[in-house]
């Protein structure tokens, strides 16, 4: 793992990380929060700290794969890049999801922001390294 760009995997991580925040706030909390049964107030229960911490340390592990598996491949053209990245959440992460969401029974609309989620989450990444590489 010697030829990762560290940098590249800092700003990917955070690249998720705000993906993230815009997704499941702005964009999709509140559709997100009547899916899953939540309300504001169960939500500020939790230790935000952790989760938020947590969150962004699994963002680094994602984005330290992601940028182990480019650079094993070496140069590589925009569209390569954004072809693997996005193709591990469609390959990888929605079908493991969406099996998931089926013995879970919950709803397809979840399943959908869930998994809109995880391609943007990698496509973000992806974009990072395309720039960053």
């Amino acid at each position: 793992m010697a030829n990762l760009n560290w940098i590249a995997i800092l700003v990917a991580a955070a690249a998720g990380f705000v993906v993230g925040g815009i997704w499941y706030g702005p964009l999709f909390g509140a559709a997100w929060m009547k899916e899953r049964g939540l309300t504001e107030e169960e939500l500020k229960k939790g230790n935000m700290a952790l989760i938020y911490g947590t969150t962004f340390l699994l963002s680094i592990v994602s984005a330290v794969f992601l940028g182990h598996l480019l650079a094993h491949f070496g140069e590589m053209s925009a569209r390569s890049t954004m072809m693997i990245s996005t193709g591990i959440a469609l390959g990888f992460i929605v079908p493991a999801i969406g099996t998931n969401y089926l013995f879970s029974r919950a709803s397809l609309k979840l399943f959908g922001i869930d998994a809109g989620y995880w391609v943007v989450f990698y496509a973000a990444m992806g974009a990072v390294f395309v720039f960053l590489g």
